[in-house]
């Protein structure tokens, strides 16, 4: 018997999938809890529309995420803080200090896409890359100054 899997099913497959089962196990077990439908030509039919349109919503968000990363490659960001001798630093700039100031300059981007190995201590110039989709991401430069 052939179904699709509504749910992930654990030893048969993942949700999306067509699978052959026994007839017992598809119209005792999986029809009735719901974790499967019938491989119907309706249902084979919806499935693959479902799947085209994710993929185009998936097209979209990459598209996107490619502009973002044109833009923020453009982008210097300068943050001037108290420093003192040598240009250490007191206390130091994290992702989230990165974060307010892109979002200051228009760019939704959430701290945690923000690669920042360890927290910068000191004044210069610093490459860090930001996360923005799979396989999509963006290097920004910054510049840190003493006030």
């Amino acid at each position: 018997m052939k179904v699709i899997l509504n749910k992930d099913v654990k030893g048969i497959g993942k949700a999306g999938e067509i699978v052959n089962v026994s007839d017992g196990y598809g119209r005792n077990y999986l029809l009735p809890k719901g974790l499967a439908t019938d491989a119907t030509k309706a249902n084979l039919h919806a499935l693959n529309e479902k799947k085209k349109a994710e993929e185009k919503k998936r097209q979209q968000e990459m598209e996107k995420a490619q502009e973002i990363a044109k833009k923020i490659a453009l982008e210097t960001i300068v943050l001037k803080v108290k420093a003192g001798e040598n240009g250490k630093l007191f206390g130091s700039i994290t992702s989230k200090d990165i974060q307010d100031v892109l979002n200051r300059k228009g760019f939704d981007i959430d701290k945690k896409k923000i690669n920042l190995p360890e927290a910068i201590r000191s004044t210069g110039s610093f490459n860090v890359d930001i996360k923005l989709y799979p396989g999509v991401s963006a290097k920004v430069k910054i510049q840190i100054e003493a006030e």
